[in-house]
């Protein structure tokens, strides 16, 4: 039996483990800097700037759903958007993951977003199944940009 729930702050060590564990799965454990003290601050603080769910299995966490909430101008309306999603390998098939992103939808419907919104990795075939299985499109004509670090600051102070 999968449930979902709220993280509360109790929860900040199962979610940096899940963190560390969705970089492992993606060669990018080289790349977390989060740890749980800006996890808690950001996520449980004053102002938190996301929001996570967790999926128990028989009352363990076996994954999670950071998501926040972004902007469409052209719809005029808030939207969900879904930064990461993992589930535990020994707990995947179960129906863990589509839970999760079942109730991303419900809370989107509530809030009245407009859509939900993610990014996935190209190699990435058996998380791409599952979305298509759902309905969910590629935005095929749309390429993600970032800008960190130096360039970030370099941008800033210009």
């Amino acid at each position: 039996m999968i449930s979902i729930r709220a993280a509360e702050p109790a929860d900040i060590a199962v979610i940096e483990e899940f963190i560390h564990a969705l970089a492992e799965y993606e060669k990018l454990a080289h790349a977390v800097k989060a740890d749980r003290e800006t996890l808690a601050h950001y996520l449980f603080g004053p102002r938190p700037m996301a929001e996570v769910l967790i999926a128990d299995r028989h009352g363990t966490p076996v994954g999670f759903a950071l998501f926040f909430h972004n902007f469409s101008t052209f719809e005029g309306r808030p939207g969900l958007y879904l930064e990461d999603l993992f589930v535990r390998p020994e707990a995947r098939g179960a129906g863990a993951g589509r839970a999760l992103l079942a109730r991303l939808a419900q809370l989107a419907i509530e809030r009245d977003c407009a859509r939900l919104e993610w990014s996935v990795l190209d190699w990435n075939e058996p998380a791409i199944a599952v979305y298509r299985a759902i309905g969910a499109v590629p935005m095929d004509e749309w390429t993600v940009q970032r800008l960190d670090g130096d360039a970030l600051r370099a941008l800033a102070a210009s």
